[in-house]
């Protein structure tokens, strides 16, 4: 009987009946066939085509087994990889995407009973992770590509920084915290139970002198009357005083108040979220470069480490600012004052602020106040 014509009913009729999966018992992996009913099956492996795979199949049965095992690995690992990447999946749902396909290789053919003999052996070998939770067996695909690793090692360096990082605040954090505790109860005051003593006596005097009262208010009226008249002339010269007094106060406030219009618009222009400038002597503090450099000080060029020589590149994350001593040259790295050089004059450490006087520029011999520890640095000094 020969094929039927395309795009004739029987032809389409076959062509839909074969779409999709059919049932396995009726498939012959050595022919690569799928018949329809038992019926079909049968006259198959009745066939002389059936008859001559099954021989070579018997010649060498492990060869082909191996063969389709690995083929059969090659494209559920190729499917997982593709369909869902690096994430944990139920190990039959990769296994639904991989039959979907008509032409798969089916599991009866390779060397596992079942598919989660499959996922054990993945596990064992390394290939996948597996683990097993109550819907039944979870596999991960393990991305052995080396610029996936190198990318993996990277985040997880930056992480580790971070965490480094944050680490290092919260401890700043919980010190400040256990030193207001400690001067809390330092400063608490205590109360105690006032006890009077037995020899100690109180004494009232509830005596009420009128005429002596009456003689001092009448006095006093007399002495301000007589002073009245005489100190009229001095009361013109008080007021004029006190008017000039008055004008030099106003003009000294005026004066204030555009000195601090100028230094708010300086703050508001200079302050900035980089700080780094050449010259300044910083303390490097990323946990990742080794014991060599960290918590060692350095001059910023590209850093140049003070007691070795060596040069690194870091960024300000890395890096914290250094105080020096008191009478030390500052460099002011943000604010209203960036950029200028100044001498550090006083260091208030409960505040954590300082003051400093600017040596250079037009404000040179300004005294500034209350200048956060963030806003300055050590100055670099080729001396020291």
């Amino acid at each position: 009987m020969g094929k039927h014509e395309v795009c004739a009913p029987k032809y389409i009729a076959k062509k839909i009946k074969a779409k999709g999966l059919q049932k396995l018992r009726l498939y012959c992996q050595m022919s690569e066939k799928q018949c329809h009913d038992e019926n079909g099956f049968r006259c198959h492996m009745t066939s002389e085509s059936h008859q001559r795979q099954l021989l070579l199949f018997a010649d060498n049965a492990d060869r082909y087994i191996n063969n389709f095992s690995k083929e059969f690995e090659r494209d559920y690992l190729e499917v997982l990889k593709h369909e869902f990447g690096t994430k944990r999946v139920h190990a039959n749902r990769v296994y639904q995407h991989y039959i979907s396909d008509r032409h798969h290789l089916h599991m009866t053919s390779t060397k596992w009973d079942t598919l989660t003999d499959f996922v054990k052996w993945l596990g064992r070998e390394g290939k996948c992770k597996v683990d097993e939770g109550e819907e039944g067996w979870f596999v991960q695909h393990v991305d052995r590509d080396p610029e996936t690793t190198v990318m993996q090692e990277a985040v997880s360096r930056k992480e580790k920084i971070d965490r480094d990082d944050q680490e290092m605040m919260m401890a700043f954090i919980e010190k400040q915290i256990e030193k207001g505790k400690e001067s809390s109860k330092n400063d608490t005051p205590v109360f105690t139970e006032f006890v009077r003593r037995s020899e100690q006596h109180i004494v009232v005097n509830l005596k009420v002198e009128r005429k002596r009262d009456e003689d001092m208010k009448n006095n006093i009226l007399v002495a301000s009357n007589a002073l009245k008249n005489g100190s009229s002339a001095e009361n013109k010269k008080d007021s004029r005083e006190s008017g000039r007094r008055r004008g030099e106060k106003r003009k000294l406030s005026a004066l204030g108040e555009i000195i601090k219009d100028e230094e708010n618009e300086r703050e508001r222009i200079n302050r900035k979220d980089y700080w780094l400038v050449e010259g300044i002597v910083v303390k490097v503090m990323a946990k990742c470069l080794g014991d060599e450099y960290h918590r060692k000080k350095g001059v910023v060029a590209t850093v140049c480490m003070l007691d070795s020589g060596h040069k690194l590149k870091l960024d300000q994350e890395h890096l914290e600012m250094v105080i020096p001593a008191i009478g030390r040259p500052v460099r002011v790295v943000n604010g209203a004052y960036r950029v200028c050089s100044a001498m550090l004059r006083e260091l208030d450490q409960k505040k954590f602020c300082v003051t400093i006087e600017i040596s250079s520029g037009p404000l040179k011999g300004r005294i500034v106040d209350k200048v956060e520890y963030a806003d300055i640095c050590k100055l670099y000094n080729v001396d020291m």
